[in-house]
């Protein structure tokens, strides 16, 4: 009877080990952040996400900044994209800053805790 589970349970080990590699090759949020620090398969450390995270929202709000200068000066017409691409980088920010405020706080908690 235990060979039985035994069986069962390693079946449906493989079946999620499988699952998370597909899932880790498909999954956008994965992929991103292998793209913001992973070098040749080996995980990205939290600086190098961080780092990653911090050039891609700058990026985006260049990008930004560039739409609206190019619709401002006449050269675009494309008003919408341009305010579609501020409002993005204004998410992103505030998003790496929700980031970073968590981070800081989760600090504070370890160095709050008594030895």
């Amino acid at each position: 009877m235990s060979n039985g589970f035994s069986s069962l349970i390693q079946a449906d080990l493989q079946s999620l080990t499988n699952a998370a590699h597909n899932l880790a090759n498909s999954s956008p949020t994965i992929a991103a952040a292998n793209h913001y620090g992973a070098q040749d398969g080996q995980p990205a450390s939290f600086a190098q996400s961080m780092q990653g995270a911090i050039e891609r929202v700058n990026a985006m709000d260049v990008d930004a900044g560039q739409k609206m200068a190019d619709v401002d000066a006449g050269k675009s017409d494309d008003l919408v994209g341009a305010m579609l691409s501020s409002q993005d980088a204004s998410l992103s920010f505030s998003m790496l800053m929700q980031v970073r405020n968590k981070v800081m706080g989760g600090l504070d908690e370890l160095i709050k805790l008594p030895l």
